[in-house]
């Protein structure tokens, strides 16, 4: 089948579990309570997902306050109780980050429960998103290892354990995120892809990376207004992701000012082309995808697109959110009546 869909990994969290149209929002409950109500807004994204027709859906990462953190919560080595002031992606803003004072050791699985319980409730295919190694290091304090490139790779190897099991736990496609990729240029080329690899390592499942501009949050839009008319920063490191064994990258390509033509730098990858825009509360229509599904196409083999959201929907209303992958499902399935 062409363009089938997916998202980039999150979708709003109810009103129940959590604080809504914010990151790092807090949990409205704790212990077994909040437990269950994970679970049962794990089962809630899988359905919104096949309601509106998409192919490859994830658990929305429901279980995880931050797409970074809820991995770093399963690991021993790392102190949550000091956390401190820390700019990220090059001081485009500032976080409150936890810090690694140890060797970094997993406690046991990370993601089980949630992997197990979306494996159990569809019969689709599964993609499950983990932060890539560059990302984690670009998002906590380092009190102990005294060494970026050292940090990531052992995050590396760590990622690379609870990928394994999720593959094992009938995870289809496992993702990893790195927008860290489009502000460090010159560690991506120099270890930046080996480290993606490193974690990637021995997986028979379909892999990805996904490298954007960000949510759609205030620090993010203005930074993109400093970038110019055309962001070619995917220019410097699209010929080593080529180069490298990761299958499938996904970018941003609605209303974004990446020149799609970069895309032919991806000569032996599945593109997973962003057609819906989470920095925007309008809907797109059915039409709207098809235009950016057809656009892409130009540089990408039909047979390679893989019809997606620009980045993660974690901060968006659920109604908008819910609207636009009914926007992305209709418009993937009129873009293979006019473009198959």
């Amino acid at each position: 089948m062409l363009f089938p869909t997916t998202i980039a990994g999150s979708l709003p969290k109810p009103e129940w579990l959590a604080e809504p149209n914010m990151l790092w929002a807090p949990w409205k409950s704790q212990g077994d309570e909040l437990l269950r109500a994970k679970r049962d807004a794990t089962m809630l994204a899988v359905k919104v997902q096949e309601d509106a027709g998409i192919d490859i859906v994830t658990e929305g990462e429901q279980a995880r306050q931050h797409f970074v953190h809820g991995f770093l919560e399963k690991i021993d080595g790392i102190d949550f109780a000091h956390k401190v002031e820390m700019g990220i992606r090059k001081d485009r803003y500032k976080a409150m980050v936890p810090q690694v004072v140890a060797p970094l050791q997993l406690k046991g699985r990370v993601h089980a429960d949630e992997a197990r319980v979306a494996r159990t409730h569809t019969k689709k295919k599964l993609k499950f998103t983990l932060p890539g190694p560059m990302t984690i290091i670009d998002t906590i304090a380092d009190r102990y290892y005294g060494d970026r490139v050292k940090m990531a790779f052992a995050f590396a190897d760590l990622l690379n354990e609870e990928a394994k099991a999720l593959q094992a736990d009938g995870v289809d496609l496992v993702q990893f995120d790195e927008p860290a990729f489009n502000v460090y240029m010159d560690e991506v080329n120099d270890w930046g892809i080996k480290a993606l690899e490193r974690a990637a390592q021995g997986l028979t499942c379909a892999t990805a990376v996904h490298i954007c501009y960000g949510y759609g949050i205030k620090a993010n839009t203005d930074w993109k207004e400093t970038l110019g008319s055309q962001w070619r920063q995917y220019e410097q490191i699209f010929p080593a992701i080529d180069a490298s064994p990761i299958q499938q990258v996904a970018i941003e390509c609605r209303n974004s000012k990446v020149p799609l033509d970069l895309l032919a730098l991806l000569k032996t990858k599945i593109v997973q082309a962003g057609v819906i825009d989470v920095a925007s509360d309008t809907v797109e229509t059915a039409e709207d995808v098809v235009q950016v599904i057809d656009a892409v196409s130009r540089f990408v083999p039909k047979s390679n697109i893989i019809a997606t959201t620009n980045c993660g929907m974690a901060p968006m209303r659920r109604e908008i959110a819910e609207a636009k992958l009914m926007a992305l499902g209709a418009g993937a399935a009129l873009a293979r009546e006019k473009l198959g």
